[in-house]
């Protein structure tokens, strides 16, 4: 294992030893406390530009399941075809692996799809420190390549652009009972999977296209990575589609914060995001709280939300918004992941409200 050092932009520096593809890297440094669920973290599009820290001391201990794809074109147990995180980065790295499904080691999976990953870090100091300080850039140096330093980036950016599909992709075509339009900002397979298997067909569009002249009962919202107010394209059909009809919508992550700026409201970068297995949040006006799994850095600040629209969830931890509904229509949102890929999955009945709608 090759020494390196991860450097963050406030001058910290943490050495480690490579175990992945060896290749410096830069990216926004951001930490998820969650326990399990390293494949489907590493192959959610919405990592995309980020280096992700495991403050889970014990990573790689199953191993990787297969890549195989389903005749539908989906991964059967990722979030994606690929690894969209820059890099992962562990404090324990477990050479030996055992599970039922695992075909490959972490390290040789990272290898395969040349993504670097690093051990022996510190992740304890480190989520310390960016908690106190909030994300920031960070890069991964090679320590005896130290004039090999990438240029770290992320703010304004468009990564939706970079992982959104490029052409419409028709799933369960002519077989489900209603039709649903899916604006693909950086999709989870799982999302696409909770909705084929409440039978309607999804009709996946790329993050700008021009969806409402198309023939469709619902529209929906997908998750993605970076910062919404890049997409403006997309709000606008949004906001199109909501002056021509009242057809259901509903959004997840990126979603909850493209249809609340189609409705008028102003997002805001959190200190560090929530990125976890274990967020709880309330639906408003109730009692009922639910434990959650998330992975973004934008909030919706609530203050701004039209006279129309209303909070659905709010994040008991920082009582940040998780989730919007309008008075009216039937539009809807959550900040959280209903479909729970890895994670709880207390909240997919939000997927039968959605169907229910249609």
């Amino acid at each position: 294992m090759r020494n390196v050092t991860l450097i963050l932009d406030d001058g910290s520096r943490f050495p480690g030893k490579s175990f992945g593809y060896e290749k410096p890297v830069a990216g926004e440094v951001v930490f998820n406390t969650a326990m399990t669920g390293y494949p489907e973290s590493l192959t959610d599009p919405s990592y995309a530009g980020q280096l992700m820290t495991l403050t889970y001391p014990l990573v790689g201990n199953y191993g990787v399941p297969p890549f195989t794809i389903e005749p539908n074109g989906l991964a059967t147990f990722m979030e994606s075809e690929r690894i969209h995180a820059e890099a992962i980065i562990v404090s324990d790295y477990s050479e030996e692996y055992s599970h039922w499904n695992a075909k490959e080691s972490l390290a040789d999976w990272l290898k395969r799809e040349q993504v670097p990953g690093i051990t022996g870090i510190d992740t304890r100091e480190l989520t310390k420190v960016l908690r106190e300080h909030g994300v920031m850039m960070g890069k991964i140096v090679f320590d005896d390549e130290p004039g090999n330093v990438p240029e770290a980036m992320y703010a304004g950016i468009n990564y939706v652009d970079k992982v959104s599909c490029k052409e419409v992709i028709r799933y369960n075509e002519g077989a489900g009972k209603k039709k649903v339009v899916l604006v693909d900002c950086g999709v989870k397979t799982n999302i696409i999977r909770c909705l084929l298997k409440r039978d309607v067909e999804v009709i996946r569009v790329p993050w700008n296209h021009d969806f409402t002249g198309m023939e469709y009962d619902g529209l929906f919202i997908s998750n993605g990575p970076g910062d919404p107010d890049t997409c403006d394209e997309a709000v606008q059909h949004i906001r199109k589609a909501m002056s021509l009809s009242d057809k259901p919508i509903f959004g997840i992550c990126m979603g909850n914060q493209l249809l609340s700026k189609a409705g008028g409201a102003t997002i805001y970068k959190l200190k560090y995001g929530h990125r976890s297995h274990n967020q709880p949040v309330r639906m408003i006006g109730t009692e009922r709280c639910f434990i959650t799994s998330q992975n973004h850095g934008y909030a919706v600040d609530n203050n701004t939300l039209g006279t129309d629209w209303e909070p659905l969830f709010i994040n008991m931890n920082d009582g940040s918004n998780e989730g919007i509904r309008h008075k009216t229509k039937p539009w809807f949102s959550a900040q959280f992941h209903p479909e729970a890929a890895s994670g709880p999955t207390d909240t997919e009945f939000l997927f039968d409200e959605f169907v229910k709608l249609l």
